[in-house]
């Protein structure tokens, strides 16, 4: 909800709104200005809460606590908002144990991120005919080194640039 489409007190333009109270408690449909009664008496704001419902929803009160409410669900409906991207990670069929440990360092470090992360087997040249299930089991050789949770999302398969496999944090 941005602070400019609120309406307070005498800028709501309705005739008759639905009413809730501070505590909670429902006024009912009212008149305008019996709403702005209300909140005076109560020394509170009458807040346009819903303005597209019919009849309008108001809320008596305050609108320091009102706007600091609002915030606070926004902050939270952000934190809860996790950005993930896909993180590539290329090895290549005569790839190392050594090398491999040191980029399953990197992926098990992305999945605690919660990032996916897509591993290419990149196979030069004549290499791209070889058996598929050896270069599953050269791509999967990498998996035995990661110490993250993980499941896999994509199975192995091939790619341009050879074969390609994604996973993720369980």
């Amino acid at each position: 909800m941005s602070t400019e489409r609120i309406r307070i007190n005498h800028q709501i333009k309705a005739k008759e709104l639905r009413v809730i109270g501070e505590a909670g408690e429902n006024f009912g449909v009212i008149s305008l200005e019996e709403a702005l009664k209300k909140s005076v008496e109560s020394g509170t704001d009458l807040i346009e809460i819903s303005p597209n419902a019919n009849p309008p929803v108001a809320k008596i009160m305050d609108y320091g606590k009102f706007q600091y409410s609002e915030n606070k669900k926004l902050k939270a409906n952000k934190a809860k908002v996790q950005n993930s991207e896909v993180k590539e990670i290329q090895i290549k069929i005569g790839t190392g144990e050594h090398d491999l440990e040191l980029k399953a360092k990197s992926v098990s470090e992305w999945l605690k991120e919660g990032h996916i992360i897509r591993i290419n087997l990149f196979l030069p040249g004549r290499s791209k005919y070889m058996d598929f299930k050896f270069l599953d089991e050269r791509i999967k050789r990498i998996l035995k080194f990661v110490t993250e949770e993980y499941k896999i999302s994509q199975a192995s398969q091939k790619s341009p640039k050879g074969m390609s496999m994604t996973i993720e944090k369980r």
